[in-house]
């Protein structure tokens, strides 16, 4: 056998031994990461707090313990974004439940409205949308810190003698991880002639990948 055939066949089998490392190697993974999701540098933790839900219940640190929570600022009032993300979280709420996950996922509704939105009308409103939502309200002075606390804001800007004032808040959706830390938030779309709310499919597209991180 000459040179230029051992040469050649060494090449071949080169050749061979690289196709067969390409089909039976896996590369390694590239992890996969949120489209739209806006996680924040570091896990937040948040300032003990103690609020009161629709069922009249006391809410606090422990009672986000052991879930996610989809967390959104409003009042039973408002008259456009606070109904439309509500009734957007109920839409997709059958799918987010079908998700892998050792925690279930939940819907926590804020009420920044504390004047008019007493417990029993928080519970008729939340309940509306879906009975397995939450509802929480309390004293500004507990609301304003935790509401903080998540990256959001909202103030009253006219005088609440006026029955029909309203509350201008924050619209995003702030996730709260099993550990009750704040993780980050789903910001709203913001479109020439529409509603600057949460867009539920960027919701239900990102929650299964933030699950699977965990």
């Amino acid at each position: 056998m000459n040179q230029r055939t051992i040469v050649g066949l060494v090449a071949f089998l080169a050749l061979c031994a690289g196709i067969v490392g390409a089909l039976y190697i896996a590369p390694p993974s590239v992890e996969s990461q949120p489209e739209y999701f806006q996680a924040y540098p570091e896990p937040r933790e948040i300032t003990p707090f103690e609020l009161t839900s629709h069922d009249g219940d006391v809410f606090n640190n422990a009672s986000l313990k052991g879930q996610w929570s989809l967390v959104f600022v409003g009042y039973t009032f408002c008259p456009d974004i606070c109904p439309t993300t509500m009734a957007e979280l109920n839409g997709i709420y059958p799918e987010l439940k079908a998700l892998e996950s050792v925690q279930p996922i939940r819907v926590v509704f804020v009420s920044v409205d504390p004047k008019r939105d007493s417990v029993k009308r928080l519970a008729e409103y939340v309940n509306y949308f879906n009975e397995e939502f939450i509802a929480i309200t309390g004293e500004h002075k507990a609301l304003f810190p935790f509401v903080r606390n998540l990256g959001m804001m909202y103030a009253i800007a006219e005088s609440t003698y006026n029955p029909n004032y309203l509350v201008d808040h924050s619209a995003s959706v702030v996730l709260v991880d099993p550990e009750a830390r704040v993780i980050g938030r789903f910001k709203p779309k913001r479109e020439p002639g529409k509603l600057s709310v949460s867009d539920p499919q960027q919701i239900l597209a990102d929650m299964p990948v933030i699950i699977s991180k965990q």
